[in-house]
């Protein structure tokens, strides 16, 4: 799937149009310290290039996932989950993928950021 999506170039652009939107929300900023938001970046990039077939660079840098432990200290409720997926879908969108491929990331992100809702209010 890597390379389908179009390989590192992709995924860098589309964690860039992500981190656009995170930034102009006052939801989602404050989990993302200014200090770190280069390093958030490069993480998500890694992370997704090895989910979807490409370099393990992720885990060689930091081991397993571990994703909703990694989350934990962040309270991230329904709002956090929807907005997070709001700004992950217009990247998406801006990427202009044929549909089965804006498909299989959508439903995959839909999923994930459900599985990080650690906060019910």
């Amino acid at each position: 799937m890597y390379e389908q999506f179009g390989g590192h170039p992709f995924f860098e652009q589309l964690v860039d149009r992500f981190y656009a939107g995170v930034g102009a929300d006052s939801s989602l900023r404050p989990m993302y310290p200014e200090a770190d938001l280069t390093g958030a970046k490069d993480r998500l990039r890694m992370f997704l290039e090895q989910y979807w077939g490409g370099p393990t660079t992720y885990s060689e840098q930091r081991g397993h996932p571990r994703l909703r432990m990694r989350h934990a200290p962040y309270p991230i409720g329904l709002d956090e989950r929807n907005a997070w997926v709001r700004h992950m879908t217009d990247a998406i969108v801006e990427a202009d993928l044929p549909d089965e491929l804006a498909s299989e990331l959508l439903a995959y992100f839909d999923h994930a950021a459900t599985h990080m809702i650690n906060q019910v209010r």
